[in-house]
């Protein structure tokens, strides 16, 4: 699969079957502030994101007939760190594409 031209118009990496994929460390948790509860929970003595319909509850997608759907994070100032380390174009992007880029055309076809 390319690489698409800008991270609004994928979303992959937000993906996994994982309820306890992205994980918040203490500093993310602070800089989540209030959402933190909102968004965040945790399992055990760690925290994760939690996850709705196969996706981080942060990323929103939206979807109009006839146009391709956007995807945004509605904490991107401050979501957590292994987001802000993960590069467009990076391996690990191409990575996240190859593997995971089908569960977001199903998701969008609902």
């Amino acid at each position: 699969m390319e690489t698409p031209t800008d991270c609004l118009n994928c979303g992959v990496c937000c993906f996994s079957k994982s309820a306890t994929y992205i994980r918040v460390s203490g500093d993310d948790w602070s800089r989540l502030g209030d959402d933190a509860e909102r968004v965040a929970r945790f399992a055990g003595q760690n925290a994760y994101m939690r996850m709705r319909s196969g996706h981080c509850l942060a990323l929103q997608v939206t979807t109009k007939r006839g146009q391709l759907p956007l995807f945004f994070c509605e904490i991107y100032s401050t979501r957590p760190q292994i987001c802000r380390d993960l590069k467009r174009g990076s391996p690990q992007c191409e990575g996240e594409l190859e593997t995971k880029a089908h569960r977001v055309a199903d998701h969008c076809r609902r």
